[in-house]
């Protein structure tokens, strides 16, 4: 194996490693994808966006951190907002299952309101420019010239996993036929984003 393959391997490993833990942007793409609902399109965004921020982060653009420290407070105060206040959502609707269409044919969001809602929970996520972008970006540069191929394999992690998140989903969708199954995955995912946003708001002040 090429030293370039093997840039692109640890990549791929730490690209994965920083998007598989459960967080607010995969909870809603596994959401989405339970639903059978936009899915292309969410993929599309996180995977996309990933990409863009792992490339800024190679390209050495981790300057947002030491030049303008307090924007990075200004992101956190707007993620916690957004989070806590879409745990709120996903708490209303744990209480009333009823209420979620599981039927592909029933009425669901839009296709704008649930790409604006997966752009949120990815650029108003501080854990996403620390993580990806300098983290990672800071361990590409250790591999010097073929950074990019460690870029390279970090982006294909990040297509793979919400690929997989978002398509492989539908597997389990006989689960959450039943009113019960989706007063729990809401549960779990306001209870998820309740605990980011108050960790976000507490990191913020």
């Amino acid at each position: 194996m090429t030293t370039g393959l093997l840039a692109a391997v640890a990549g791929l490993g730490l690209g994965l490693s920083l998007i598989v833990a459960i967080g607010a942007q995969n909870a809603f793409v596994l959401r989405q994808g339970l639903r059978v609902e936009h899915v292309p399109a969410v993929v599309a965004v996180c995977a996309v966006s990933d990409a863009v921020l792992i490339l800024a982060g190679v390209a050495g653009n981790s300057w947002l951190s030491t030049r303008l420290p307090d924007a990075i407070t200004v992101v956190r105060l707007a993620g916690a907002a957004f989070l806590l206040g879409y745990a709120v959502l996903a708490a209303r609707r744990a209480l009333r299952p009823s209420s979620i269409a599981v039927d592909t044919g029933g009425r669901g969001t839009g296709l704008a309101a649930t790409v604006v809602t997966c752009l949120a929970l990815t650029w108003l996520n501080p854990h996403v420019y620390l993580d990806t972008v300098l983290l990672l970006g800071s361990v590409a540069d250790s591999h010097g010239d073929r950074r990019w191929w460690f870029a390279g394999g970090a982006v294909v992690g990040s297509l793979v996993w919400f690929g997989a998140l978002g398509y492989g989903a539908r597997l389990l969708r006989p689960l959450f036929a039943r009113p019960a199954a989706w007063r729990v995955l809401d549960a779990g995912i306001a209870v998820v984003m309740a605990v980011l946003g108050l960790g976000l708001l507490a990191s913020a002040l």
